[in-house]
């Protein structure tokens, strides 16, 4: 069955290369910003090592588990965020969703096709909050004939910079009912942890620590640079500038957009961005990148300031002499995500007619005996996990439709069906960011500005409004059968609940020309978690 299977994706893929890699998961003491501490890492890096691969490559990442610090969590999986996994749902690496965990000492074939997709995309845990704990990385697929190369001169791993908040505790200690710190972990009435600092390119300071160098980004005047930025954060969010140079947005989420000049750029937790430095064309010098940090926890009292510098070649080796910014200059102009207009095809699914399908979220904490905010829910229902994948749920049932108890909150979706999703907010408060496996979407109304079916930002992750009274919606079609989670990205809020299941065409799972055929490793996925002590899944 796997030899039908590799050759199906090789026949696939047949443009393409092959791309493979050996992961190990470990845990190892690392310290980005000072602080000592053990955290769980791939090749021993954080962040994780780049993932690059062309347009219409095969890849292919065989992961080990040798994860064995108690402290943290010790089974894992893989999901490779915004890779929509046509007709390989098994691959998506959602636990519960889409597969059983990769036990401790076990090994896992992820075999990935992106077809057309390219972008920058990233890598994370999906199992509890395990990637707070550090395994997160980035995820490039280069196009060699991108339509928007005229507009830039270097794009390559130098160019890519990854943002991320860190913690010098566990998840699992902060989160845990069987924690060391009870009664204050997160989930036993403890507060919402919150971040000890940023992290620019895996290096960061935090407050009352040792001064780190800073993160470098070198550049040579007169180029154009393509800078992918990538939010790995677990809840922190982060406002993006480079001192006195303009940036130009070309693509969001993997999609590429029309050319969007700004001078900021908010990127939350999931969301990744291109912009081009115009040009590395002021005097050379050394500049400060800001990336001012916030987090929606209202508990948070902020981090030591997060900065890394642009370099010009023949500069000095030194930090800017400039004071470090603390916000947008005077006559800056602030991004508004309603003013992306995508490159290719731009349009919502069925205009501005009534969608098919139409799912009305009204989520929020529920705060009757939970006042710390460590329950989540969506129209009344937590999100629990299922012991079986929702994934083998659905292959299991036969010519029968499959059953899912209520909190798995688990909608089906007709097959070619308009879907229109709106996420409302009960509470005021900053929003969430909130992302579609199996999908890229068309946001036909954004956090501010009004609603737009003719050329509508797409992405695979939004923010909701922190307005109680203006939902944000989103459009897809149904061409991608499989089950796809939709969630809050805020670790903390999609452990406690916060997420949706969409059952996308499961007659489609089973059979037809889309359909779903997971080869016998990961059948005894669930075969060998099954059987771990507790502690262990």
């Amino acid at each position: 069955m796997l030899s039908v299977l590799l050759s199906f994706f090789l026949t696939a893929g047949a443009q393409g290369a092959l791309v493979y890699r050996d992961w190990e998961l470990t845990a190892q003491e690392i310290s980005p910003d000072g602080f000592k501490r053990s955290a769980e890492l791939v090749n021993g890096m954080f962040p994780g090592p780049v993932l690059t691969a062309n347009k219409g490559d095969l890849i292919q990442v065989n992961v080990k588990n040798r994860l064995l610090d108690p402290t943290m969590v010790r089974s894992t999986s893989i999901h490779w965020h915004g890779i929509l996994q046509p007709r390989n749902a098994q691959n998506d690496g959602a636990s519960f969703v889409t597969q059983c965990p990769i036990a401790q000492n076990q090994s896992f074939l992820y075999t990935l096709l992106p077809e057309q997709q390219t972008g920058t995309y990233w890598y994370h845990s999906h199992l509890k909050t395990q990637y707070v704990d550090g395994i997160r990385g980035p995820l490039v697929i280069y196009d060699p004939e991108d339509p928007q190369r005229h507009l830039y001169d270097v794009d390559d791993p130098s160019t890519i910079v990854t943002l991320a908040d860190w913690y010098h505790g566990s998840a699992l200690r902060a989160t845990s009912k069987f924690s060391p710190t009870f009664p204050y972990s997160f989930f036993a009435g403890g507060p919402e942890p919150n971040p000890d600092s940023g992290l620019i390119n895996g290096v960061g300071r935090f407050t009352g620590g040792p001064a780190i160098p800073w993160a470098r980004i070198n550049v040579t005047y007169g180029k154009r640079y393509r800078l992918r930025l990538l939010g790995l954060s677990a809840a922190g969010a982060f406002e993006f500038s480079i001192f006195k140079h303009s940036m130009t947005v070309i693509e969001a989420d993997g999609i590429a957009h029309q050319p969007y000049v700004v001078d900021s750029i908010p990127i939350l937790p999931g969301q990744r961005y291109s912009v081009i430095v115009i040009n590395a064309n002021q005097a050379i010098d050394n500049y400060w990148i800001s990336a001012k940090m916030s987090d929606i926890n209202p508990g948070f009292n902020g981090t030591s300031p997060t900065f890394a510098v642009l370099h010009y070649d023949t500069a000095p080796d030194a930090d800017p002499t400039t004071p470090q910014p603390t916000g947008l200059p005077a006559g800056g102009i602030e991004f508004q995500e309603f003013n992306l207009i995508p490159l290719e095809n731009p349009g919502a699914p069925g205009g501005d007619q009534p969608a098919d399908q139409v799912f009305n979220l009204t989520f929020a904490p529920d705060l009757v005996g939970h006042p710390n905010g460590d329950r989540w829910v969506i129209n009344g229902i937590q999100y629990k996990s299922p012991s079986v994948p929702t994934l083998l749920n659905i292959l299991s049932s036969g010519d029968s439709e499959p059953r899912y108890t209520p909190s798995e909150h688990t909608f089906t979706l007709k097959p070619n069906a308009i879907i229109e999703v709106v996420l409302f907010i009960l509470l005021g408060g900053p929003g969430h960011p909130f992302h579609l496996h199996g999908h890229a979407f068309d946001v036909i109304q954004s956090s501010s500005g009004g609603p737009n079916f003719i050329n509508p930002p797409r992405r695979d992750v939004v923010s909701t409004s922190g307005s109680t009274d203006k939902p944000v919606r989103i459009r897809f079609r149904t061409d991608n059968p499989g089950p796809w989670i939709l969630h809050c990205h805020i670790e903390w809020h999609f452990t406690a609940g916060l997420a949706v299941v969409f059952a996308e065409d499961p007659q489609g799972i089973k059979k037809g020309p889309k359909s779903v055929h997971p080869n016998e490793q990961w059948e005894q996925l669930c075969q060998i978690y099954n059987k771990l002590a507790a502690e262990l899944q």
